[in-house]
C-alpha cells in the first residue's frame, strides 16, 4: 500500500478495510492440517478460500457465481444472503472431501454481519468447525 496521508486512509472505506484486514492477519494464519477460510464481499457477490499460509497456497475456493449456487433462493426475500449461506456449505463440503475438516476463520476485515456470517453459517453446517 502506498504511503498516504491519515486523513485520506480514514475517509476512504476501502483502505480502512484493509487496515482492519492487516490487523486481523497479524492474529491468524493458516496451515495444511488448519488453513485458513477467507471471505471477500462484494456488493452482489461472496467469494471463499481455504488457504495454507505456510506454503502460499490456495486449496480450493468457491463464489456466490458457481454454477450450483446461482440458482439457489432466487425468489426469496433476501436472495444474496441465502446464495452466502450456499457458497459457505458448498465450500465446506467440498473441503470435507478433501479432508479438511477444521479452519480458522479469516473475516477479510468486514463486520461479522449479514452475508458474512451467513456464509460462515453454511459453513459450520457444512461440516467446518472453527
Amino acid at each position: 500500500m502506498k504511503k498516504l496521508k491519515y486523513s485520506k486512509i480514514r475517509t476512504s472505506r476501502r483502505l480502512q478495510r484493509e487496515r482492519r484486514h492487516r490487523r486481523v492477519r497479524n492474529k491468524v494464519s493458516g496451515s495444511a492440517e488448519r488453513p485458513r477460510l477467507v471471505v471477500f464481499r462484494s456488493l452482489r457477490n461472496m467469494e471463499g478460500q481455504l488457504i495454507d499460509d505456510q506454503s502460499g497456497k490456495t486449496i480450493l475456493g468457491t463464489s456466490t457465481l458457481a454454477p450450483e449456487i446461482r440458482s439457489a433462493a432466487r425468489s426469496d426475500e433476501n436472495p444474496r444472503v441465502k446464495q452466502a449461506h450456499a457458497a459457505g456449505k458448498l465450500l465446506a463440503e467440498r473441503a470435507r472431501e478433501k479432508g479438511i475438516e477444521a479452519v480458522v476463520f479469516d473475516r477479510g476485515g468486514y463486520k461479522y454481519h449479514g452475508r458474512v456470517k451467513a456464509f460462515a453459517d453454511g459453513a459450520r453446517e457444512g461440516g467446518l468447525e472453527f
